[in-house]
């Protein structure tokens, strides 16, 4: 069997493309590294995330298609922060707060979630120094 080489990117369908992608501007300080309308009509947005070729696919089906209906822990999308009680600060004067946590892990690790638009959750982890 082949061996794949490297993950390139995670798709996530919204419902509202503007919305999320505002979130993770501001929220994470993610970038827009292009936009495109798909064969089928969606728009969607790649979001580069800092220190990392992996990119985030957020994918807006066209008018018509039914609504994203995201189940509840089905799935997160966690990030490194260097420091995580400032970057709670700095997300909390920009409106984001913790959903759960700060938590204290049993590898020495901290984390902590903030909730995304339409369902997803975010996962934030400080490493153990």
């Amino acid at each position: 069997m082949p061996n794949v080489k490297k993950l390139l990117h995670t798709r996530l369908r919204v419902n509202d493309l503007e919305r999320t992608v505002k979130f993770y501007q501001d929220a994470l300080g993610l970038t827009v590294a292009r936009r495109s309308i798909s064969p089928r009509g969606a728009q969607i947005v790649f979001l580069a995330t800092p220190n990392s070729e992996e990119e985030i696919e957020i994918c807006q089906m066209p008018p018509g298609a039914p609504p994203v209906e995201v189940q509840p822990d089905l799935m997160h999308l966690a990030f490194e922060v260097g420091d995580l009680t400032a970057f709670t600060a700095a997300a909390a004067k920009k409106g984001f707060q913790l959903s759960d946590g700060p938590t204290l892990t049993g590898s020495g690790s901290t984390i902590a979630f903030i909730d995304a638009p339409e369902g997803y959750e975010i996962e934030l982890i400080e490493h153990a120094k």
